[in-house]
């Protein structure tokens, strides 16, 4: 008997109970048992704190207007497990996540089961390997050194920002957590990087050295220049590309974009083929859901999965200066090991309304604990634990002129995305 997709993914989901465990040797054992299929195609490296998933996604875009084969590995998904694997920005199908699951099951029976970070990155590498993708772009999904993505040898590296996260497993300095993500960068793979703080920079900077590789930097070998009409002018190591526009909302995302085409003129200088049309078409046409994704405009919905206090400021410095709402009603669930006190004081400077919730997942924070803390400096304040409900009130509270803003993670987002959208039971 065939196993079904649901069968797949239960199984798969059942891993989490392995918890993170950063290694290479399990997924370097999947992938000898695949047949190294990373091997098989060429790779771009993203690492950092935030951003990862909007540079992969412009890079992306970029490729398969060029006429390219992309394969896009980004996590976590939001609705749906196939948004994690893409071809040519196709979610894989159905049939083919059974095809590459159970392609991985054989291997991971024989030995050490991999956790489900593992398990999925082996599907990915596997399916871009056996559908023929000529790049594949790899968001890591922790760190970098000991990352399950960190079996590839890339063509280019790029390390977004830097801030405080997850410090169980990187480290309690941004010099520590620099270090983790530096640990992406190889022999032969030159690394842009738009981190700025001087010791974060100066352990990247080492590590560069240390693999003989060039190291190019956002606001020095690469700047950009907003030009007043929505879009920036790039300049870059050897190339210029003015009027830039892009697909996604919000300051953050031109430096993004930035580190993208820092990525890609490096590529042209090892022999990329790929016309300014189709950068420039790539960017423009770049969507990336649940980054501040408008789904309606009157009321204003907003998803932005910001789920640390760097991402909360960001999206509290476009709230601020978007002119785009009366008033804002914040609909927020955060996991718990995050630095939700520092996240939330961030929300509550700007929101008129805050609804307090949580996301279907085992780390999703208890709104009550969060509503203790924001009490005291915050009058407009409402606990409803169960997303829906505090979906309902939002959009009820709402007027045409007013915005809900739902964040606080990519899980709350994903499952309000799954709600709102009619689809109640995402997977």
């Amino acid at each position: 008997m065939i196993a079904s997709i649901e069968q797949h993914l239960s199984a798969l989901y059942r891993l989490r109970r392995f918890g993170i465990q950063l290694g290479l040797a399990t997924i370097s054992r999947l992938m000898r048992g695949l047949g190294n299929p990373q091997d098989h195609f060429s790779s771009i490296h993203v690492a950092g704190t935030n951003g990862k998933g909007s540079i992969a996604a412009f890079l992306s875009s970029v490729l398969t207007r060029g006429g390219y084969k992309v394969g896009l590995y980004t996590s976590p998904h939001l609705v749906r497990f196939n948004e994690r694997i893409q071809i040519n920005g196709h979610p894989i199908s159905d049939d083919d996540v059974v095809r590459v699951a159970e392609a991985v099951q054989r291997i991971y029976t024989q030995g050490e089961p991999p956790t489900f970070f593992e398990c999925a990155t082996a599907m990915a590498f596997y399916h871009f390997a056996s559908e023929g993708v000529d790049w594949a772009v790899l968001e890591t999904g922790m760190g970098g050194r000991y990352d399950a993505t960190n079996v590839v040898q890339p063509e280019v590296s790029i390390i977004s920002n830097i801030s405080m996260e997850h410090q169980n497993y990187l480290g309690n300095t941004l010099s520590k957590i620099a270090r983790e993500k530096a640990g992406i960068v190889k022999h032969g793979a030159d690394v842009v990087t738009g981190v700025r703080q001087k010791n974060a920079l100066w352990v990247i900077e080492h590590v560069a050295a240390e693999k003989g590789v060039p190291l190019y930097r956002l606001g020095k070998d690469i700047r950009i220049r907003r030009d007043g009409e929505g879009g920036f002018n790039y300049t870059g190591v050897n190339h210029r590309w003015p009027r830039v526009k892009i697909g996604l909302m919000g300051d953050h995302q031109m430096t993004n974009a930035a580190l993208a085409l820092g990525a890609l003129e490096l590529l042209l200088e090892k022999g990329l083929h790929l016309t300014d049309e189709a950068i420039y078409a790539g960017l423009a046409s770049t969507r990336w859901p649940g980054r501040l994704e408008m789904l309606s405009r009157a009321p204003l919905v907003l998803l932005d999965g910001a789920h640390n206090a760097s991402a909360i400021r960001m999206l509290r410095k476009f709230l601020e200066n978007s002119g785009l709402f009366r008033r804002l009603i914040m609909v927020v669930g955060i996991l718990e090991d995050k630095a939700w006190k520092l996240m939330l004081r961030e929300l509550a400077r700007i929101a008129d309304l805050m609804i307090l919730t949580k996301p279907q997942y085992e780390r999703g924070a208890d709104p009550h604990e969060l509503a203790s803390f924001v009490r005291p400096f915050k009058e407009d304040l409402v606990v409803m634990p169960h997303l829906p409900d505090a979906l309902s009130l939002a959009l009820e509270e709402a007027s045409a002129a007013d915005a809900v803003c739902i964040t606080g993670s990519l899980y709350t987002v994903g499952d309000a995305r799954a709600y709102l959208e009619g689809n109640h039971a995402p997977c």
